[in-house]
């Protein structure tokens, strides 16, 4: 088991958004969590990823697991002025304990994820003048630098159109058996 959550209540300032769930994620397993905007699936997973802390039940993960986080999209993420590389790398940060220089390891890892997503071509781009489909899938490579064992992917594929919804989601699916990393998605 990598993560399970028991009889778990989110709060949002006062406002109770999720009552009494109760799930676990093992190797290799994919979750979709579902709901109508407004309904507590945002505040579900910035519970688990400890970002926020006004819960009641249980949350348990496995020691030291490492979890990757695609948030969904805002228009300050849309206008970021960095290079592709900058972003993907970028990911690694969490791993480090103090700010330091990238490693030569850290650049191999970023550029294999983004070779995995087929935008290696993309690296000195500006992530800003990307469209929207290339651009989740940079926020999806940087993800995966920080993610060893957990995956978690909060709408990915809102404002995409339906041909690059599909190919995202396959990509997931795809990602999800070749790198037998855990997936908790949330989409409405």
């Amino acid at each position: 088991m990598i993560l399970e959550c028991k009889n778990l209540s989110c709060f949002y300032g006062t406002y109770q958004a999720v009552e009494n769930v109760s799930f676990s994620i093992n190797a290799g397993e994919y979750l979709c969590v579902v709901g109508a905007n407004g309904s507590g699936k945002s505040t579900l997973v910035k519970t688990i990823l400890g970002l926020n802390k006004n819960f009641t039940g249980s949350i348990i993960k496995e020691k030291k697991i490492s979890v990757g986080y695609l948030p969904q999209q805002t228009l300050v993420q849309k206008d970021f002025p960095a290079s592709v590389f900058e972003v993907v790398l970028s990911g690694l940060l969490s791993n480090k304990k103090f700010f330091t220089f990238y490693t030569k390891t850290d650049k191999k890892i970023a550029l294999e994820n983004m070779q995995k997503l087929g935008i290696e071509s993309l690296a000195k781009k500006s992530f800003k003048e990307l469209s929207g489909g290339q651009q989740q899938r940079v926020l999806l490579a940087r993800a995966l630098c920080a993610a060893k064992d957990l995956l978690i992917l909060d709408e990915p594929v809102t404002g995409l159109d339906p041909a690059v919804t599909d190919e995202l989601y396959e990509l997931i699916k795809k990602l999800n058996k070749s790198e037998n990393k855990e997936a908790l998605h949330k989409k409405n």
